[in-house]
Formats: C-alpha cells, sequence, structure tokens
C-alpha cells in the first residue's frame, strides 16, 4: 500500500477531503474507507462547516475500490457506507473531476452535490465486464441522478465516456476548459454555497435527495419549513435585503 489515507483541512466554514494516491489513481483501500468515514464524522459534527469539497491528488479523480480487496473477501460494503455518508452529508458538497473517474468513484462523484469537471475528466464503469454486481445504492444514484437509460449504457455499455459526454449525461453538472478555469470556479461555486442560509439548505437538500428516491417525508419537511420561518437566518435574510447588504447567516 503506498501513498497516504485521505486528509481532511479545516478552513472556516470550508471542509476539504483530498484523496492521496496518484501513484495508484487514487483507488479506495479499506484504510481509505475508514478514513473518509472519520472524516465526514468529523464534518457532520462541526456546525461551522457549511461546504464540503471533494478533490484529488495527482492525474486521477478515482479509481474506485481496490479489487484486490474482493479477491481476499472483500464485500466492498464499506465503500457503500462511505457513498452513502457522503450524500447524506448536512452541508453541501463539490466535486472537483481533474482527471479520470473509474469503477464505484462514479459513485462518491454522484453522492456530491455539484460535480465540477475539466477537459481530462473521463468516467468508465467497467463492473459487469469481470461478474461485479454493484451495491444497492449504487444502482439508486445512478438511476435517480442520470436516468435508467443513462445508467444501463454506463453500466452494461463499458463505454469509456470523455467530459463533454459526462456533462450530458449529468455525471458532471458544469463543465471548464481548462484545470486553471476549474479551480477558479470550484472556488467561486464555493464561496457562493457557503454565503446561503444554512437551515434552509440544509433542509432543501435533505428533501430534494429524499424526492429523487421517491421517500419525501412531508411531515418532516413541513417542520422545516416552519423552523425556517420562525429562524433567525430568515429574519437578517429579509432585513438585508431591505438595507441592499449582504446577509450574515448564522444557521439560528
Amino acid at each position: 500500500m503506498s501513498g497516504s489515507i485521505p486528509s481532511l483541512e479545516i478552513d472556516g466554514v470550508l471542509a476539504t477531503v483530498r484523496l492521496e494516491r496518484p501513484e495508484q489513481a487514487n483507488r479506495l483501500e479499506e484504510a481509505d474507507l475508514t478514513a473518509l468515514l472519520a472524516c465526514f464524522e468529523r464534518i457532520e459534527a462541526d456546525p461551522r462547516i457549511r461546504v464540503v469539497l471533494l478533490r484529488s491528488t495527482g492525474k486521477y479523480f478515482c479509481a474506485g475500490y481496490n479489487l484486490g480487496d474482493l479477491e481476499v473477501g472483500g464485500d466492498a460494503s464499506s465503500f457503500e457506507r462511505v457513498a452513502d455518508a457522503l450524500e447524506n452529508l448536512r452541508p453541501l458538497t463539490i466535486a472537483e473531476v481533474q482527471g479520470g473517474v473509474y469503477g464505484g468513484a462514479s459513485d462518491l462523484l454522484l453522492a456530491c452535490d455539484f460535480r465540477l469537471g475539466g477537459p481530462a475528466a473521463e468516467v468508465l464503469m467497467p463492473a459487469a465486464r469481470f461478474g461485479l454486481h454493484l451495491y444497492g445504492g449504487l444502482l439508486e444514484r445512478y438511476v435517480s441522478r442520470l436516468g435508467l437509460n443513462a445508467a444501463k449504457r454506463l453500466i452494461f455499455g463499458c463505454e469509456k465516456l470523455k467530459a463533454g459526454e459526462m456533462l450530458e449525461l449529468g455525471l458532471l453538472t458544469h463543465l471548464y476548459d481548462s484545470a486553471e478555469q476549474l479551480e477558479d470556479r470550484v472556488a467561486a461555486l464555493a464561496g457562493h454555497l457557503a454565503s446561503l442560509a444554512p437551515l434552509a439548505a440544509t433542509g432543501m437538500k435533505r428533501h430534494l435527495n429524499r424526492i429523487a428516491r421517491g421517500a419525501l417525508d412531508r411531515e418532516v419537511l413541513q417542520a422545516d419549513i416552519r423552523r425556517c420561518a420562525t429562524s433567525a437566518d430568515l429574519r437578517e435574510g429579509l432585513q438585508a435585503q431591505r438595507e441592499k447588504r449582504l446577509p450574515v447567516f448564522r444557521g439560528e
């Protein structure tokens, strides 16, 4: 095992999780998955954090699960837990896709709220070629984010899709012409998302994801609506609008 486990850097409202096995295309060993779960737990426990950026070191975004672990009895269930935990994070999430996304790494991509790519981005899901049955959370995200036809194209066609096709299918939400532009736009989006009212953003993220799975709980939705309607954040937002200034939200 070479490289390092994923790192977590917290800078005010922004948390950056970085994959750090560039020599192995940032594939994820069991130790990496454990570290990612720990990172997500720290993020979820820190109410100051409003935005999470998932990025990678080197040429590739991520090569997915280490298939060698499957050969010695691994079942990839920890990979599914990581993807589910990423989707369910309270803060808004951004994936910065500077390179290739292979296998289960495509699920990590779809678990993020925003997926910004550069010209070297590409995706390949080869599981059917070697007999691996993909787990339920991945199948759900593929269908809910991309649609059934696109999901079948990726899973059964085993096509390597370039950045433009990733944007067309919905694997990317934004695509930029250069690595420098990608980095700039990621920073700009992170700043914008951090400026949003956190109570409203958190609630709407949760309910949008539940709607995508056909699992909306209307009682919980109404409770979140009432909470925001009586919040200091809403009062601050309306007052800031009247005074033509930027609001200062505290998540209260």
